[in-house]
């Protein structure tokens, strides 16, 4: 079997000087982004480990025997983060509580805020009690590249803390200082950053915390269970494991601490093109960017992992409470009020489906969700002059902004947003080769990874390595030339079928799917092309009866 074909070893074969694939959009050597859901580049062999044991145990669903509730939300992680594997996701839980006279009353005797939906038993189960006025759902956040948000300085964020709006903005964010589960009662608080409300500053509080509260493990952070209800006796009733219920494996790592590392070497998101959309300069013209900061460096510390240690991350979020009017949702944590939200990290947002904290911007396509989450914004609290700012943008302008907002958690080469590096992604890398100015703002930015202004060998090298880590065979070479099959297709020979090998390498007239024998699976994939170019055997653009008779003159074994 051939080796894989680094772009270097092709620009080699065809004598493009080397130097040409190490540039970067945003410096250093080039490289493909890590995809949404994938570990971090530069993790160490143990830490690898470390990953994908937490990502088993993202996804492994507690029982009742090994300490399930006895109430809770769910009974594995990945049921609420589930897009990708510990990003966003669909599901909501309630939270409730009381309003005495303008004052907020969590209600913690009956069992407030957090309301677990879920049970081990019709006898065990909470509800909201009737005491609650103040009753809302919230979606799960995310958790990708919680280890490089959580290695922020406490004092980069600080840095932005205007809680009297001093510099007149109209922005009056400011730092929630809370105290990690892990830290004893004198440590100094933390800048939070996890959470709707900024109430989390570490990855490890976040786990224990959530596991605890949402799936009713108890543990070392948290070690005892949720009364439903408050009702102690009926914790006692019903609670049929010792605590805590999360121990240590055989490895000596507890739950929580599993999770904490998948969670903590997760990457951020893709973002596609890197840099240089005229929709972000209008994301920043409207204000977008007083709250939604694009651009933060992790600390550079001796005891951070290299693979987080003085990292440039683009997360969009300035980690800080506002005052978001009509949006706020009357729960107060912490020191958050009714009224506050932390600012939410952008990447991966084209995924998101619903949107906004209670996902009330959902459904439809992804340019009518952004812009009912930005309307929503308004027309009180401190998104509401960038609000009404989208409201006055033009529609060329208002369309570009989009666009943009589009790019976060698009992976590279991906020009049909599927999700996936697929044989016609080639097809319109290689249409791509037309241009000879390619700006960010072109569809063709998506597949000018080094930002160069030109789809060349060197794209088409970085689309190879794309292509292998999902799983195609960018290996195959039909006519032993030396060139691979798809490099060749880049380069503009046919594929009129679309299976990845040169119509030149195919002998056999109407054998679609290459398997040596003309029949009815065939037949499927020509009428599945009908009226397109894709099962054109006759050369004239177009599938159609023609086609058909040549196949069924074809009919049999291959000769």
């Amino acid at each position: 079997m051939k080796k894989l074909m680094t772009p270097a070893a092709v620009l080699l074969a065809l004598t493009v000087p080397v130097a040409t694939v190490l540039a970067s959009p945003l410096g250093g050597k080039l490289a493909l982004q890590p995809r949404a859901g994938d570990a971090l580049d530069g993790l160490t062999k143990v830490q690898t480990g470390l990953f994908l044991a937490g990502q088993v145990s993202y996804q492994t669903p507690f029982s009742n025997e090994s300490g399930l509730g006895p109430v809770m939300n769910k009974s594995n992680c990945a049921s609420c983060h589930s897009n990708p594997l510990g990003g966003w996701g669909s599901i909501s839980v309630t939270r409730f509580g009381a309003d005495d006279k303008g004052e907020f009353v969590p209600l913690e005797h009956l069992g407030g805020t957090l309301l677990q939906s879920l049970s081990i038993s019709a006898g065990c189960a909470e509800s909201v009690p009737a005491e609650a006025t103040v009753i809302i759902t919230r979606l799960s956040n995310a958790s990708m590249a919680y280890g490089l948000i959580e290695a922020i300085p406490d004092a980069a964020i600080a840095a932005n803390n205007d809680p009297n709006d001093l510099n007149g903005d109209g922005i009056s964010g400011r730092v929630h200082w809370v105290l990690p589960l892990e830290s004893s009662p004198t440590s100094p608080l933390r800048a939070g950053r996890f959470g709707w409300k900024a109430q989390v500053a570490t990855v490890l509080t976040f786990s224990g915390d959530a596991t605890r509260n949402e799936l009713g493990i108890s543990n070392a952070l948290i070690p005892t269970d949720s009364a439903p209800n408050g009702d102690m006796a009926m914790l006692a009733s019903c609670d049929v494991a010792a605590d805590p219920e999360d121990v240590a494996d055989a490895n000596g790592q507890t739950f929580i601490q599993r999770v904490t590392s998948f969670q903590r070497y997760l990457a951020q998101p893709p973002q596609t093109p890197r840099l240089g959309m005229t929709g972000e300069t209008i994301f920043n013209n409207i204000g977008c960017n007083k709250c939604h900061v694009a651009q933060w460096s992790t600390a550079n510390m001796p005891k951070l992992e290299s693979a987080i240690s003085n990292k440039t991350i683009r997360p969009y979020s300035d980690f800080l409470l506002h005052d978001m009017g009509l949006l706020g949702d009357g729960i107060q944590d912490g020191d958050a009020t009714e009224q506050e939200f932390r600012t939410p990290v952008l990447w991966n947002l084209r995924t998101r489906d619903p949107m906004l904290h209670n996902g009330q911007a959902s459904g439809g396509l992804f340019a009518d969700r952004v812009t009912a989450a930005i309307n929503f914004h308004g027309p009180y609290g401190e998104g509401a002059a960038s609000a009404a700012n989208f409201a006055a943008l033009n529609t060329s302008d208002r369309n570009k902004l989009i666009a943009f907002l589009d790019s976060l958690g698009r992976e590279e080469f991906d020009f049909d947003g599927d999700g996936e590096i697929l044989l016609s992604d080639l097809a319109a890398l290689s249409a791509c080769r037309a241009d000879a100015s390619i700006t960010p703002d072109e569809a063709c930015a998506i597949g000018d990874i080094n930002a160069d202004g030109v789809v060349n060998i060197v794209d088409a090298g970085m689309f190879l390595q794309a292509a292998a880590r999902e799983g195609m065979d960018v290996t195959q070479d039909c006519d032993n030339d030396g060139t691979v099959d798809l490099i060749e297709i880049f380069n503009g020979a046919a594929d009129v079928d679309e299976n990845g090998v040169p119509d030149t390498c195919i002998a056999c007239l109407g054998d679609m799917n290459s398997d040596g024998f003309v029949g009815g699976a065939d037949i499927a994939a020509l009428l599945n092309a009908w009226g397109t170019a894709g099962g054109d055997l006759t050369g004239d653009g177009n599938t159609g009866g023609a086609d058909l008779a040549a196949l069924l003159n074809a009919w049999g074994v291959c000769p």
